[in-house]
């Protein structure tokens, strides 16, 4: 069975640091697009960001560009978001998400297989 798992989110203080890691179980993350999406309260589901393969690039939302990165270790299986200045409007549920593509979007809909989310909360 196909599985992600999403890791490391907590509590930070604004201005503070934070990754969330995105493990593959069954399957090898190498082949995948992969996707980070959130979701905040009252809030519709944003793409935050996305890597594809070793032939694709990676993509950000304008509100997290220059603070936020995505990495990805093969060996590993792993993908990470490095999230840093951190905001209390960054504050939801992270998801990773994967697509059999070399190249990815950060629409939720082009993605097939989600984690069950890790919760950030941005506060003092």
């Amino acid at each position: 069975q196909l599985r992600l798992v999403e890791s490391g989110g907590g509590l930070v203080q604004p201005g503070g640091s934070l990754t969330l890691s995105c493990a593959g179980s069954g399957f090898t993350l190498g082949h995948y697009a992969i996707g980070w999406f959130r979701q905040a309260p009252g809030k519709d589901r944003e793409g935050v960001s996305c890597i594809g393969t070793n032939h694709g690039g990676s993509n950000y939302a304008d509100s997290v560009k220059d603070r936020f990165f995505i990495s990805r270790d093969s060996a590993k299986n792993t993908v990470w978001l490095r999230m840093d200045s951190l905001k209390p409007e960054d504050t939801a549920v992270y998801y990773c998400a994967a697509v059999l593509a070399e190249l990815c979007t950060l629409s939720s809909h082009e993605f097939d297989f989600w984690g069950q989310g890790t919760q950030v909360t941005v506060s003092s």
